[in-house]
């Protein structure tokens, strides 16, 4: 009866809701005008040459020396072009050397068509490879071209600057790790840029992960210079996209990401090393800081006690000042901004929320969100159906803003969408127009389509009539699952489609809460909110969660996730969304150690674990699921002093008739 009542229910939600219902605004690929953007961004170079001028000194306010390389359009014989021309920036943590390996060996006569051919031609499918095929998009989509040199880009006549960050690659410094400093960085090579004898005076900024991240926040200081800015996978509320989510660290991901930067850091310039000189400077300031926030985050997964706590780690383990400097002035933007990202991104938490905290109009703000990880910006992109490469789509946007061509890119989108479960549309906004929250409660009765799973539970429109416990343990199944994929910026899509589109491994170790099948085409479209009532046997624990997609054959596939640390529960009202009905949409965790709340052993406690913003559709028998997790590691480990607290003991779902457990989502229709 409760699996009839909950399809008769989703199938009202979806009624008038088909496929061919979502508001369309223009078409993803961009239609005729995106074709010319592809037919100027691959045509024959205006400029048949580039000349690089490596190293080049800059010097900040305070007196340290930034190293950066500045790609010109070239004539036949190699000599810089006199013209003055606008300037892209790209700021880089990760040394400006590697994007002149990668740009070299792309510049070799046949070897970037061959690599393209070959990677699209690559088809692993029904192999246990399968994934590795979708690591390939960084480079068939452009977006390696947006992550350091797009020489199409430079030799259609733009200036491109390629820095290394503070603290970094050969610049002199400490890493300041997109800090005050950092950002004041920005600020003065902007300045330095359009004062140059080869720039008009404009000046745009892109980049991949750190450096759109970096371009976000220089537009936020308002640089006089800074005209328009090309994010791709930006971050902007950096504790809960990836540092500590939910309270949990992101244990796949910094360890990695710092140890690459740390060590790239230390790489001394080849021309000094070959003159068998070095920059004193440069080598006192690594000597001074080899390990970049390295031992902060040993301690805050190590240490057990806070009180033991060094003040740099308890900066970097809980909300408060260090992440407030970091987080981009979003109100204060006023140059035309292009954002993209991807569902399964480290930063899919921010990307949206930049987009909707940008003061501007759709069009000279544009939002593009893809079925991606990190480590594969716009795959897919440029072939039927979806958007252009990106390097296509910067091209266009560089080509407007910053010459003034008047190609048409301010009218594409302005959201353009990858919908799970269907594929690429656009519309006005996000969450789609027309979005409305509905609820659906956790039950214990068996929904019949997870036998696979530690519980097999339901979805129904009503409170369970009878009470029950239901007890989840930590487990490592994590590693198999899209958790780990995307924790791991992507890297463990090695593992394959088994893993990363079908949650059955991992849910034998989770409980399991499916709804009936929908009869319609039915939309969710927003952030989605997980309201649990749990017991814990200590005085903490960590829940995992994710909302998934049940397809008739039984696979489960990941729409979105969230995890929240049982005693981080505390909910900033001010900042957090609610439904008409008083249900968290939103719920923005305050997670501090000052407010932490350690549980009562034995005791009720209720949870709001928030979920990564999502766009999806459900197809006609296809089924909405719940998923309750102990611990999904390598996403999350709970801190130091909340692991110890926890003890990974197991930990408890009250479903109580009088306290129900329920999942707040939006549906458009």
């Amino acid at each position: 009866m409760r699996s009839k009542v909950l399809g008769s229910v989703l199938t009202v939600l979806a009624l008038g809701v088909g496929f061919a219902a979502v508001p369309a605004a223009a078409d993803p690929s961009g239609g005729a005008a995106a074709r010319q953007w592809q037919l100027t961004a691959d045509q024959a170079p205006r400029y048949p040459g580039v000349a690089i001028e490596w190293d080049v000194p800059i010097t900040m306010s305070d007196g340290t020396v930034l190293r950066a390389n500045v790609y010109r359009p070239a004539d036949a014989v190699g000599r810089a072009i006199e013209d003055k021309l606008p300037t892209v920036l790209n700021i880089t943590p990760y040394t400006k050397l590697i994007s002149a390996v990668a740009d070299a060996g792309l510049a070799l006569p046949g070897v970037e068509a061959t690599l393209v051919s070959f990677l699209n031609q690559l088809n692993l499918t029904g192999t246990p490879l399968d994934g590795v095929t979708e690591l390939t998009g960084l480079v068939t989509s452009g977006g390696m071209k947006a992550f350091g040199v797009n020489r199409a880009l430079v030799q259609s006549g733009y200036t491109q600057v390629v820095v290394d960050a503070r603290g970094t690659g050969f610049s002199q410094g400490v890493w300041d790790v997109l800090g005050p400093r950092e950002q004041q960085d920005s600020v003065e090579i902007i300045d330095w840029a359009s004062r140059q004898p080869w720039s008009d005076g404009a000046v745009g900024m892109g980049g991949v992960s750190y450096s759109g991240i970096n371009s976000v926040q220089a537009a936020g200081h308002r640089p006089p210079a800074l005209k328009a800015i090309f994010p791709v996978e930006p971050g902007n509320d950096l504790l809960r996209d990836i540092v500590g989510t939910g309270g949990g660290l992101g244990v796949g991901f910094m360890p990695m990401w710092l140890a690459l930067v740390d060590g790239l850091k230390l790489v001394p310039n080849a021309q000094d090393v070959l003159r068998g000189t070095v920059d004193q400077r440069w080598l006192a300031d690594r000597l001074a800081d080899p390990f970049t926030m390295i031992p902060e985050l040993v301690q805050a997964v190590s240490e057990p006690d806070i009180a033991d706590m060094t003040p740099s780690t308890m900066a970097v383990a809980q909300d408060g000042p260090f992440y407030q400097d970091r987080r981009a002035d979003l109100d204060r933007i006023e140059v035309p901004t292009m954002v993209f990202g991807g569902w399964h991104d480290i930063f899919a938490n921010s990307e949206p929320r930049i987009y909707n905290g940008i003061d501007l109009p759709p069009g000279r703000k544009q939002l593009v969100m893809g079925d991606t990880y990190h480590l594969n910006p716009g795959q897919g992109f440029g072939t039927a159906g979806s958007p252009p490469r990106i390097d296509v789509l910067e091209r266009a946007w560089f080509d407007r803003w910053l010459k003034g061509i008047d190609n048409g890119i301010e009218k594409y989108g302005p959201v353009t969408l990858w919908q799970q479960g269907g594929g690429w549309t656009t519309t006005d906004r996000f969450p789609r127009a027309g979005a409305q929250y509905q609820r659906l409660y956790l039950s214990a009765a068996p929904s019949g389509t997870a036998g696979h799973s530690g519980h097999d539970g339901s979805l129904t429109t009503q409170a369970p009539g009878e009470a029950a416990r239901l007890t989840v343990a930590p487990g490592a199944r994590g590693l198999c699952s899209r958790d780990a994929a995307q924790g791991t910026a992507g890297m463990l899509v090695v593992l394959g489609s088994v893993c990363t589109k079908d949650s059955r491994i991992q849910e034998a170790e989770g409980l399991t809460f499916t709804g009936a099948p929908v009869t319609e085409p039915t939309v969710i479209s927003g952030p989605i909110n997980v309201h649990l009532n749990t017991v814990h046997d200590t005085t903490d624990g960590f829940w995992a969660v994710t909302v998934n997609d049940v397809a008739p054959d039984g696979r489960s596939t990941v729409l979105t996730s969230g995890a929240l640390t049982s005693s981080l529960r505390a909910v900033d009202d001010a900042r957090s969304e609610k439904a008409p009905n008083g249900d968290y949409t939103d719920a923005h965790h305050r997670l501090t150690l000052a407010t932490r709340q350690p549980t009562v052993p034995g005791q009720p406690t209720v949870l709001d674990v928030n979920m990564v913003p999502t766009d999806a559709v459900l197809a006609p028998g296809h089924r909405l699921r719940v998923d309750v997790y102990a611990l999904s590691v390598p996403r999350y480990l709970p801190l130091g002093p909340m692991l110890a607290a926890s003890g990974l003991r197991p930990q408890h779902l009250q479903l109580d008739p009088t306290q129900p457990s329920y999942v707040t989502f939006p549906t458009v229709g």
